[in-house]
């Protein structure tokens, strides 16, 4: 049920019924005060400056034209011509029926397109630190929502595998003779990697057989090829190891990395000159952008391929989105990177654009995001200054989440109480950058992420058991439930009103991808079923009919808190 929708299109129809021009917008929203109503229409304004009308003779024109009935108990005209919408209760209560009905929460059809989410994009050869926390976590939230919806949505781990660097660690590790590169754990290929580093500054000669290494690898060298496999198979299961540790949905079948695209590269460069947008200049091939200026005003200079022969990583996404057209069949591609590679997309997709790879109606979608800060508000990092390890911090979430479990929990079996340790210490980790909007840059702080109260992942988690709670105590099952859903009071009216937000919250989410948006609609949520419980009495309700009604709306309080947590990403548990 999307209540914005259908009042939306009311309105809109009424609008233009009362000579509004066609397409005129109803700018629905939910109200902000209870004596504003339910939802507030403030489209008649824009809409009477288009004709000419002064704005409340347009709304006194459209309010008969309105077809609102059993919807709408009441529909009066404020101030200049703004419409506020006060629900009827049983109309309410009726679509909380069949919500209720419905596995998706009667979630209205979609078109379904196909959707790439590319995210995460470690490197090879090192460990995940935690800059790769935002992009994993918040790409994989985004392709849950939109999987629930019923999209295709394609996962793309575009790691870092191709490149000068990988010459440099197969030289070394051919100075070393270590070939057994498999038996390597992830820990010493960081140190291996830093070594191989060493040597190329200060070794010429190993320079030279690194750089003639790289040309080997890009020409197809068997030797090459095998040892590049090895430190990315290294890589990647390490990796896998934490995707599964975060609960995130990537597997080793949705790496895509640069190397996929490094054979297209040479047609694309030959292309791009053929139709007269790459040029010669001092050797390099360039692509000149009147839509970016540089710092005397001219045309900023992109570099396709350096003089040497090559490729940048401008090139390589060139081809990356080509490629999720041609082959992928791409609606729309959603990148989650940081806020520094802005430009440098906006210029490879100004360059895919112009050259014709692909169609108008593809969107491509750079969802940047901020930094995490320590609360010296300073990039969060160790004591040392270095970068954190990602599975470091998630060892120091779970060793907290254990301390405090435990106190709360001393006689729980253990194997529940590892459980509940997991789902709360990853949980809290992952809900702590959730909930922040994307584009901002936000503190990292242990005690707050942690805390069972607030917008946290503790409190969320403790939400949907309290709730569950209530079915296993009474040993009723939700099945049983057969009297109608009333509304006798103001908690129960709101809490229902609340819970039918669900989709245009979750549309919301899938159109921007921004999951802080169903995390601050889940802790509304939960806190209105607080006020509820306290205020209605629900087992010990003043009879059967109200206990029923009752239970129904805490029964799709659960189930619309474990779904919005689901699409997060969060893990819930039976007890805490």
């Amino acid at each position: 049920m999307n209540i914005q929708a259908l009042l939306s299109e009311k309105i809109s129809n009424a609008l233009i019924a009362a000579g509004a021009p066609k397409g005129s917008d109803a700018h629905i929203r939910p109200s902000t005060k209870a004596q504003f109503g339910d939802y507030q229409a403030n489209g008649v304004m824009s809409a009477a400056k288009k004709i000419g009308m002064p704005p409340r003779q347009l709304a006194e024109k459209m309010l008969p034209l309105l077809k609102l009935e059993n919807i709408a108990s009441k529909v009066e005209i404020a101030g200049p011509g703004f419409i506020n919408i006060f629900l009827d209760k049983q109309w309410i209560a009726k679509q909380i029926e069949l919500t209720l009905q419905h596995e998706k929460l009667a979630i209205s059809t979609i078109t379904p397109q196909t959707i790439i989410i590319d995210y995460s994009a470690p490197n090879v050869a090192k460990q995940m630190h935690v800059g790769h926390l935002r992009s994993t976590i918040i790409g994989d939230a985004v392709a849950r929502t939109l999987e629930f919806l019923g999209h295709k949505v394609i996962r793309a781990n575009h790691i870092g595998d191709w490149g000068t660097q990988f010459g440099m660690l197969i030289a070394y590790l051919e100075k070393v003779q270590q070939e057994n590169a498999t038996d390597m754990a992830l820990a010493d290929l960081e140190t291996f990697y830093r070594e191989a580093k060493k040597h190329y500054d200060e070794d010429e000669n190993f320079a030279e057989l690194a750089r003639n290494y790289v040309v080997k690898l890009q020409s197809g060298d068997e030797y090459c090829r095998k040892m590049w496999r090895k430190l990315v198979d290294i890589t990647m299961v390490q990796n896998q190891q934490t995707y599964q540790r975060l609960n995130v949905t990537l597997t080793e079948d949705d790496v895509m990395g640069e190397s996929l695209y490094n054979n297209m590269l040479p047609d694309i460069v030959a292309d791009l000159t053929a139709k007269g947008l790459a040029v010669e200049s001092d050797g390099a091939m360039v692509v000149y952008l009147d839509e970016f200026k540089n710092k005397d005003g001219d045309a900023m200079g992109v570099i396709i391929q350096k003089k040497d022969g090559g490729y940048l990583y401008t090139t390589t996404d060139i081809a990356c989105a080509k490629y999720r057209h041609e082959m992928l069949h791409a609606d729309r591609v959603l990148y989650y990177t940081d806020s520094r590679q802005h430009q440098h997309l906006m210029q490879a997709w100004a360059i895919v654009r112009k050259a014709g790879y692909i169609p108008d109606t593809m969107s491509l979608e750079h969802h940047m995001f901020g930094m995490m800060l320590g609360k010296d508000g300073k990039p969060f990092k160790t004591r040392a200054g270095g970068t954190i390890r990602l599975a470091d911090l998630l060892d120091e979430a779970i060793e907290r989440a254990d301390h405090l479990i435990r106190q709360k929990n001393s006689a729980m079996p253990e194997k529940e109480l590892q459980s509940i340790i997991q789902a709360v210490g990853i949980g809290a980790v992952k809900y702590a950058d959730l909930s922040k909007n994307r584009t901002t840059d936000y503190i990292f702080d242990w005690d707050n992420m942690l805390a069972f109260e607030g917008n946290t992942a503790p409190y969320m988690q403790y939400a949907y058991t309290r709730v569950a709670s209530i079915f296993k105590r009474a040993n009723i099952n939700p099945a049983t439930l057969t009297a109608p859903v009333m509304l006798a009071n103001e908690y129960e009216q709101v809490l229902a009103i609340r819970l039918l937000q669900f989709e245009e919250t979750i549309l919301t989410v899938a159109r921007e991808g921004l999951p802080h948006i169903m995390c601050s609609y889940l802790y509304d949520l939960a806190g209105l079923f607080s006020s509820f419980y306290e205020n209605c009495p629900i087992l010990n309700a003043e009879n059967d009919a109200s206990k029923e009604s009752r239970l129904k709306l805490a029964l799709l309080t659960q189930k619309t808190l474990k779904i919005g947590l689901d699409t997060l990403g969060i893990e819930t548990v039976g007890r805490m």
